[in-house]
């Protein structure tokens, strides 16, 4: 089962507390999403390491309940 948008969501504002997070549904299946997060955790690293950590948090739904994500990071 795919999923929901607001699942995701939430598990990436429980992984970047204090973070401005947007997601968009790219095509309207709950399986393909854009996630923008500016986070303070990425103060300081180079865009791979953050990639890195939201990938680390989300490390087991990826490839399952998650099938594509493209990420936005940026410290604030």
């Amino acid at each position: 089962m795919p999923m929901t948008q607001t699942a995701l969501e939430a598990r990436l504002a429980a992984a970047f507390p204090s973070s401005e997070i947007t997601v968009t549904d790219l095509a309207g299946d709950g399986d393909h999403y854009r996630a923008r997060i500016v986070s303070p955790a990425f103060t300081g690293l180079p865009r791979v390491r953050q990639h890195q950590l939201v990938n680390k948090a989300l490390a087991d739904v990826l490839g399952g309940e998650l099938h594509a994500l493209a990420l936005e990071t940026a410290a604030p």
